[in-house]
């Protein structure tokens, strides 16, 4: 499929450049909604950083004692580049899920035409034998009752020949 590579690296690209803009517009978004900024950027941001701390540590091999200190979290703007970023990466992700899913949905829907359609010709086959069959049974039956048809008429043809020999005289020499 090397045709099918460049384009899908295409697509992807365009996803990504369209998925910039919309992150620029969350940025913009929760700098001016408190709602927007404390509801659905930050709280996403502040758990990915909790992971990746945790993940980085467990990485390093350094344990966290009870008496260490607790996983620091992100200040607001931190956060809020943090969270817009994801977002614009979760919108590429929903895109490329939703185009997969129409791709699968597509294929489907092409392979039940495909069988439907070959199930109709199998089906059809099938009616053709049948009459084919069906005839072939007339055509024996008929042919069965010319057989005894002609049995009918020979037998009556030497009935008469008999009857004829019979009623002719001889001849004498």
């Amino acid at each position: 499929m090397p045709v099918g590579f460049p384009i899908a690296k295409l697509g992807a690209l365009v996803i990504k450049q369209v998925a910039k803009p919309l992150a620029n517009i969350a940025k913009s978004r929760a700098k001016n909604s408190h709602i927007f900024r404390t509801y659905v950027l930050m709280p996403p941001a502040q758990f990915y950083h909790w992971c990746e701390v945790r993940m980085k540590m467990y990485v390093m091999n350094i344990t966290r004692s009870k008496e260490s200190a607790p996983i620091p979290r992100l200040n607001e703007e931190a956060a809020i580049e943090l969270g817009a970023n994801l977002l614009g990466e979760g919108v590429i992700f929903g895109i490329a899920v939703a185009i997969l899913a129409f791709e699968v949905t597509r294929q489907k829907e092409k392979d039940r035409k495909k069988e439907e359609k070959e199930a109709d010709f199998i089906n059809s086959l099938e009616h053709r034998i049948n009459e084919l069959a069906f005839a072939n049974e007339e055509l024996d039956t008929k042919l069965r009752e010319l057989t005894r048809t002609i049995y009918a008429t020979q037998h009556q043809l030497q009935e008469l020949t008999v009857l004829i020999k019979e009623k002719t005289p001889t001849p004498i020499k």
